[in-house]
Formats: structure tokens, sequence, C-alpha cells
């Protein structure tokens, strides 16, 4: 039986009894008034679920009414009652955040539909969502025990992510640990899946291999640009698809997805290695080959991501894509201004190129910062965090003005990344890699059970430091420790998000077309 209170404005609240008596018999609490003055006393002197509003009123008008009442109490539904349909009316009231309208004459089941749209819809979603994934749980359960290909990994990784993105909107199912035994499942066999497969898809010339970081340039962005028509590319450092599911609905207002895709990051999916393969054109041993002194592997100082506008310039030159092009790299809040106040300019180029360092930076904040964690600590909380930073970001502003002036976008990313809860022992010299997710150097020692390896870098086209190097990759959420201290570090990095080994969410990464409405 229903308990909310209900607040009814209407000056002829007496012709309305048969309705208040209805909603009482359904177990709703009701109080009434003639008059909007009198709306917004009552609003002030006790708590109420939901406002009927009547538009049109002696003294103050419905509309001036539903502006008070938000003013006071921004979170209080209020359905706004009206016998006006014109077109200016109602995208006043839609301006002034009414929840719904009625027009007069008001059936009783209307009325009563408004209520459960309003104040059960969170209920009546999380029940839907419960049983939509039930009935889809079988299914996906189904399609992993088949042979997939890489088509159909992305269609099962999508799903996924729709399940996981609709239990974050509905809150609490009881669904969520089948999910993530199910989700741990599919990244289980993901996993056997690259093994077996990806030093075939390397080769340049495989037309048969899946788009991957080396050619993501010239198979998944450059055959977007369009002579004559200002083009962007956006790089989005780190961003996980499920993060793209949850920004899309803002981004929606303003552009329209021609094209949500995904594509395979290479291996190690850390920065260094896939972003500068997409901006070279080429996986990182080439890299190292035709650029000598602009390739740094691990164990070298400095930065390891300082050369990729040279590297896309001369990409473009192999290419002989003679373009006008401007690469821009974000990593501060000065900078994603100055990006911001340059856009006007920027159409004057052919191809624009943005890389943008927000959400890497997260990921690294969570894992060193506490505050961080406590704000981030479970999956659903860390794809809200990247909402409502992308909302009130300079990047947001930017594409708006890029929609405005009827810009074309892409936006990608170079890896994504999980979250680690299975440490992994390893023992390797003070050389070794510093990464969680993967590690390569002289005299690894580790199960070999328990990674993924490539025994000679020169099969994973991946740079060889040393002549008995190779590289080790954790698999699904697997982290590497030392075992001399192994404590410390499983409490330190368990449960923080790493990328550079094999995952669906590492791997599996967003490839969005978008053209302004």
């Amino acid at each position: 039986m229903a308990n909310e209170h209900i607040l009814w404005a209407d000056d002829e609240i007496e012709l309305l009894k048969p309705h208040i008596l209805f909603l009482e018999n359904k177990g709703y609490k009701v109080t009434t008034v003639n008059n909007g003055r009198d709306a917004i006393d009552e609003v002030k002197k006790q708590y109420f679920d939901i406002i009927f509003l009547d538009e049109n009123m002696p003294g103050i008008s419905g509309l001036e009414v539903l502006k008070q009442v938000k003013e006071y109490r921004n979170d209080l539904p209020v359905v706004l009652i009206t016998k006006n349909e014109e077109e200016g009316m109602m995208e006043d009231a839609i301006g002034t955040k009414i929840d719904d309208y009625l027009i007069k004459p008001a059936h009783p089941n209307q009325i009563l539909l408004s209520i459960k749209k309003i104040l059960e819809k969170r209920e009546l979603v999380k029940e839907k969502t419960t049983s939509g994934y039930q009935q889809e749980f079988r299914n996906i359960g189904m399609t992993m025990g088949e042979r997939l290909s890489f088509e159909d990994w992305k269609n099962l990784y999508k799903k996924l992510v729709y399940w996981e993105v609709n239990f974050d909107q509905s809150q609490e199912t009881g669904m969520e640990e089948i999910f993530k035994m199910q989700k741990q499942e599919a990244n289980k066999n993901f996993c056997r899946y690259v093994e077996d497969n990806y030093i075939k898809f390397l080769p340049y010339d495989n037309a048969q291999a899946p788009i991957m970081s080396h050619t993501l340039m010239r198979r998944g962005i450059l055959t977007e640009q369009e002579p004559g028509k200002p083009f962007f590319f956006i790089l989005i450092d780190n961003l996980r698809f499920d993060q793209w599911r949850t920004i899309s609905p803002i981004i929606s207002e303003y552009f329209r997805v021609e094209k949500e895709d995904l594509y395979l990051s290479i291996l190690p999916t850390s920065t260094q290695y896939c972003r500068n393969a997409i901006f070279a054109g080429l996986m990182p041993s080439d890299i190292e080959k035709r650029f000598p002194g602009k390739w740094s592997n691990d164990e070298d100082d400095g930065g390891k991501n300082n050369f990729e506008g040279d590297f896309f310039t001369d990409l473009l030159g192999r290419l002989r894509k003679p373009l006008k092009t401007k690469y821009t790299k974000v990593v501060n809040l000065d900078q994603a201004k100055d990006m911001l106040d340059d856009i006007p300019n920027m159409f004057s180029n052919e191809m624009n190129v943005i890389v943008y360092n927000f959400v890497d930076s997260l990921s690294h904040a969570r894992t060193d910062y506490k505050i961080m964690r406590e704000l981030a600590e479970e999956e659903p909380a860390y794809r809200s965090i990247t909402l409502s930073w992308f909302e009130h970001s300079p990047l947001w502003e930017a594409m708006k003005k890029i929609a405005e002036k009827g810009g074309k976008i892409v936006i990608s990313t170079d890896h994504g990344s999980v979250r680690v809860t299975e440490a992994i022992k390893v023992i390797g010299d003070k050389k070794t890699t510093s990464n969680l997710r993967y590690k390569t150097g002289k005299n690894l020692s580790y199960n070999k059970k328990e990674v993924f390896e490539i025994q000679k870098p020169e099969d994973g086209l991946l740079p060889k430091q040393h002549l008995s190097s190779n590289f080790i990759f954790a698999r699904e959420n697997g982290y590497f420790v030392y075992p001399n201290n192994q404590n410390h570090y499983s409490n330190y990095y368990d449960n923080t998000f790493q990328h550079g080994g094999i995952s669906i969410e590492e791997m599996l990464i967003p490839l969005i077309t978008l053209a302004a409405k």
C-alpha cells in the first residue's frame, strides 16, 4: 500500500473530490488547497512527495507557484495540470522543471500513472532490469560457450556494458553479484581468445585482423575525414567503453552518434606503447627502428610520449595525406583553457588532434590518494566521477563549440583499465619494469600458468632491451607483486584501477564517430 503524501492545488478542488477519494483508496495521503499562496505555505510547513498544480488559478499563476516551490525545494516533483495546450506555455513549464503535465479533464488513472511514473519509477526500473537480465543471463552464457569472432566479442562486451550501466541507474537489483561472476567468466574466455590470436593479428597487411592501435589511424580515423569539412580526432586517455556509455547521453544533446564501435588495443595496454603506436601507425619495435632518438624503453629515464605529434606528421607523409593539421595535448587545466580558446582557430585546419589526459590521471590518483579511493571505491562510482568531470570540463565546452560550427568528431582512446584484485608473484632484477600489469626484463621468474608470455619480443613487434628479455602480461584482474613484500603491495594496490595487461576493459575500447546535430 502506498503512503506518499500528495499536495493538490486547484481553485476548483471541490470538484475533484472523486479523484482525491480514488487516490486515498490507493493508500496516498492527500492535502488540498485552492490557491497558489496556500500551496507555497504548505510546502514550507510540511513534507510532500509530489504536487499536482493547476496552471490557471486566481492570484499567482501555477507557473509562478512552480518557480517558488522549486526555489524552496528543488527536488520536489511537480505535475502541472492545465487546459492550455499552447506550445509556448508548455515550453515555459518544461523550462521551469516540471516533472510531468496533464491536460484537463484528467482521468483518475492518468493521475495514478503520473504518480507511479515519478515516485515508483526507481522500483519499476529495478524490477524491469532484474527480469530483463535474468532472461539475458542464459543467452550470454550460451554465447560464451561458442567459438567467438572479434565481432562476436564486441557485441558480447556491448551487452555486458549495457547491463552494467543499467544496474547503475536502477541501483540495487539483487543481480549484481551474478553479473560480476558472468563478467569474470567473459574475461577469462576473452583472455584465451587474445592469447590464441594476438600474434596472428599483428601484421600490417592482415585485412582480416581487427582494427588495432597501429592500424587505428589509417583504418578507423582518417577514413572519417572528409575534404573541406572541419574534423577533430579527440583521444581521451584511458577511456573505457562503460565510461563512454555513461557520458554519451550528455553528448547526444549536441551530436548524433554515427558509429559506435570498438577496436583492439595492442599489448602492453599502456600509454607508452599504445598511444605512440596510434600516432606513428607502427608497432613499438618499428617505432624504435624508425625513430631511434624518439622511442624510450621502460628502463630509460624521461617522458615516454613526447613525440606523438612528430610521429603523426611522419605517418601522414607515408600515407601521402598532405593535410593541414594541428596537434594539441592537454595535461593540465591551463592547457585545457588554452585549447578551449583556440577552438575557433582550429576550424582553418583540415584535421585537428586533441589528446586529453584526465581519466588516466583519475585512475592514478585513485591509487595514490586515499580520498580518491573512497570517492571511487566501486565501478559505478568510478563511472560517476568520470561523468561529473566530463559534464563540467573544458573538453565538453570545446565539443559544444565544435558542434555549433558543424564539426565532425571521432572520439577514441589508447587503452582502458581494469580493477585488480588478484596478486600474482613475480621475481625480477632492479631493471624489471614497474608496471603492475606487465613486466619485461632479464631473468624474470614466474608461474607460466598465471601469465600470458611473449618469449620473443620480436614476435609481438616489441622492442628487445636485452638478449634474454621477454614480456609477461597479467590476465583478467591480476597484478604482479614481489614475494618479499607481497602483503604491503597487496594492501596498497588491491582494488585499484590498472592497465598494461589483458582484459576486456583494457583491450576492447571505444571508437566513436559524432556528427553535429
